[in-house]
């Protein structure tokens, strides 16, 4: 009977308030447009009025591509136990965790994320975990070293007890269960200090910077020595290989790849192809979970999760790409101030993608079936390159002129569960391989990063990796765990979090204007029209940034000159953006409350949605379109993960950014219009709802009047460059008014 029970079950969820909000706003939004076409119409064409209905005109263009998204949501639960009495041979599991830098990302972040891993409610023999340094750095590979050792005793301990948080420094960070017994509590104190054993020689590495020169505690340093962290050989390091053992530790594999300063390397995707190959001729497991450094293992059963929906019927066997799990964040600082848990988001669009073709590959947390990677077509069951049977000859053009991988390829396309080749596993031949296919010109003449493995031409590889896949015809599927699957850390710092947004904006763009554009992919290819409302919605939030801040001057520019761009007291439709604005924060307020969150989480998040418009989006934009016009390369900015969320109490700290001149700009404008509009009290009410728009935005920028105010006070006051270059932008702005005013 339990042969026969599906593996995961799908649940439609209805919300039909939220239906017929999502209803009201968009008739709201076509009335506000009909108003300023007609205005325009009967009065003739004005700036101010063409400016105010092309922004909500694009308003409205994202609201549609929102309900579309959003009317659409599901729930799939999954059932491993079902799976574990199928007597099916579980498949191996190829795990890739990627650092990039020893400063930015601590190595006791990327050794609890490895060690979470290691212990993994799965067969040990069946994974492999290869973490790629990036940073060449041998303070990282002194950590996992050491982190070995740890993981010894440590996995037996949390197998043994059944220990549900698998980071060491979370699960230590509370004391252990009441009433249990001796032996648990003994062992649990000898655990503990071995932990903090290996957090201190980590510590003492940092600070004491011992170069690591020759050799640490047996393991060869030698590869470190004199060498430029963006110009070096290919470093491999088998740290731990399980010989076929339910009871050891899974593989372990430190792999710094090839660096030159002739050659491009494609940031994370490149590593990621890099891990692909290196993986593909080591232990090529037909599955790939991919996990960021700062976001550790939360639930151990999250693997068996993801194969009930591999494993769960012969057509989701042959459709579904990839399963993807959320980002969710512990320790999270209270009532999220800088907006970056993306609760509403995950909650509301993401479950309503699910119910499309998938959710949208998020950069962590995900299972990649490894023939997809390798661009096969739904429904193949042989090795293919563009849709069609391919030769070992052909497989050796596209993938790399390595032998050993084109033969892990091809066995790869197969898809059997044990992952590897039957003559063995790890030997000085594959090792060979592995550091031939790592090297920096590997990929020149192949289709790596254009039609197989993770994309390149965006700083944002997940989505375009997505995009590629699902334009195949693939479908990829979202699982909510609980215990969430994985957790991390979200940024704690305002600059942290803009800098990370102005990233992922740079990379929508870029993916937006190019051959990858999603409209072409349902044009000519196999992506779903709503699929591709789905991508559109998010690959536009650049775009947004423009129109809002065109929004923002609005008010400001008509309090000054006297003018009005919303309808007047006297006029009815001034009813429309009343209700618009009454009907738009009701629909965010019961969000929140729905989701458990607090009035003070959803303020937050509407004052950082201003902020981050402003702000990050509109310099992400400045950035795509300096590499559109050829004038300078993106760079790949890697944000600074703090450890285990130390750092802030939620105050907002500022630095020399640019960023930060618009925001100060835009609160500075709304200060000299209100001032004005208060000066002009009793001799025009014609301007209400300028005034009203005005203070709300004087609101969302705050925290940058009490930057203004707390100048000369450190990281808590904005630098006196940001304030003379807003305050004149501002004084450029008033003459500007003051100019129209006269003509």
């Amino acid at each position: 009977m339990a042969k026969s029970l599906p593996l995961y079950e799908k649940t439609n969820i209805k919300r039909s308030t939220q239906r017929v909000l999502d209803i009201t706003i968009f008739i709201l939004l076509v009335s506000l447009d009909g108003y300023r076409v007609l205005l325009i119409y009967n009065h003739g064409f004005s700036y101010l009025q063409t400016i105010a209905f092309l922004c909500e005109f694009w308003f409205s263009f994202v609201w549609f591509l929102a309900i579309i998204i959003k009317w659409n949501p599901v729930h799939y639960e999954t059932y491993p136990q079902r799976l574990l009495k199928r007597e099916v041979e579980l498949p191996a599991v190829d795990i890739f965790v990627t650092t990039a830098d020893p400063v930015l990302e601590p190595p006791i972040i990327t050794v609890n994320t490895v060690l979470s891993l290691m212990a993994l409610d799965y067969p040990s023999n069946k994974l492999g975990c290869y973490v790629s340094d990036d940073g060449c750095s041998s303070l990282t590979l002194y950590a996992l070293k050491e982190a070995l050792k740890f993981g010894k005793i440590w996995v037996p301990f949390c197998k043994k007890y059944e220990i549900q948080v698998r980071a060491p420094f979370r699960y230590f960070s509370s004391p252990p269960h009441l009433h249990t017994s001796a032996e648990f509590r003994n062992d649990w104190q000898m655990v503990k200090v071995e932990y903090e054993k290996l957090e201190a020689n980590i510590k003492e590495a940092e600070e004491n910077k011992f170069g690591l020169e020759e050799e640490v505690d047996g393991m060869d340093m030698a590869d470190f020595c004199n060498l430029h962290t963006k110009n070096h050989p290919t470093i491999i390091k088998m740290l731990w290989e399980n010989k076929d053992d339910l009871d050891e530790l899974p593989h372990l594999i430190y792999v710094s790849r090839e660096k030159s300063f002739k050659h491009h390397h494609y940031y994370k995707a490149g590593a990621m192809n890099v891990l692909t190959r290196v993986s593909g001729v080591l232990t090529n497991a037909p599955y790939i979970l991919n996990v960021d450094c700062d976001m550790f293992m939360n639930n151990p059963q999250v693997v068996l999760h993801a194969m009930c929906v591999f494993f769960n019927s012969e057509d989701d066997f042959e459709d579904i790409g990839y399963v993807q799990t959320p980002p969710c964040f512990y320790d999270g600082l209270k009532d999220d101030p800088y907006g970056n848990q993306l609760v509403i988001v995950y909650e509301y669009f993401t479950r309503g993608i699910m119910g499309l073709q998938g959710p949208i590959y998020s950069g962590s947390g995900c299972f990649h079936r490894r023939k997809v990677l390798y661009g096969q077509f739904p429904h193949y069951t042989t090795n293919s390159v563009d849709g069609r049977k391919a030769s070992e000859q052909e497989i050796i053009k596209s993938f790399g002129y390595s032998k050993a991988f084109a033969k892990s390829a091809i066995y790869a396309f197969e898809e059997t569960t044990f992952g590897y080749l039957p003559e063995g596993l790890f030997n000085n031949n594959n090792l060979e391989a592995a550091i031939q296919v790592a090297g920096c010109g590997y990929e020149i003449g192949t289709t790596w990063g254009s039609k197989i493995g993770w994309m390149y031409g965006s700083t944002c590889e997940d989505i375009l990796t997505s995009l590629v896949i699902h334009r195949k015809g693939w479908r990829s599927i979202y699982i909510a765990l609980n215990p969430p699957a994985f957790l991390g850390c979200a940024p704690s710092q305002l600059v942290t979090s803009l800098t990370q947004q102005k990233r992922w904006v740079t990379g929508l763009l870029e993916i937006l204007f190019s051959k990858h554009c999603p409209i072409f992919g349902t044009l000519f290819e196999n992506l779903q029209w709503k699929q591709c409302a789905a991508y559109l919605w998010i690959l536009t939030w650049g775009i947004r940034s423009i129109l809002e801040l065109s929004y923002a001057l609005l008010p400001p520019y008509c309090l000054i000159t006297n003018t009005s761009f919303f309808p007047t007291m006297e006029e009815r439709a001034i009813f429309i953006p009343i209700s618009l604005f009454i009907v738009y924060n009701f629909q965010q307020l019961l969000q929140y409350k729905e989701t458990g969150q607090s009035v003070r989480a959803w303020w937050n998040n509407q004052r950082m949605g201003r902020i981050n418009t402003i702000c990050a989006w509109l310099f992400g934009v400045g950035n795509a379109v300096l590499k559109l016009l050829g004038v300078r390369e993106t760079v790949f900015e890697v944000t600074k993960k703090e450890t285990y969320c130390e750092v802030d109490l939620g105050h907002f700290t500022f630095d020399e950014s640019p960023m930060f001149v618009t925001g100060t700009t835009i609160l500075l404008l709304q200060l000299i219009a209100l001032l004005t509009s208060f000066i002009r009290l009793g001799r025009s009410r014609s301007a209400v709802l300028e005034v009203i728009c005005s203070l709300w935005l004087f609101l969302c920028f705050w925290p940058f009047l009490k930057g203004i105010l707390m100048f000369g006070k450190g990281r808590y006051g904005l630098p006196f460059s940001t304030i003379y270059k807003s305050a004149i932008l501002t004084l450029l702005f008033v003459l500007l008014c003051l100019r129209t005013t006269v003509n």
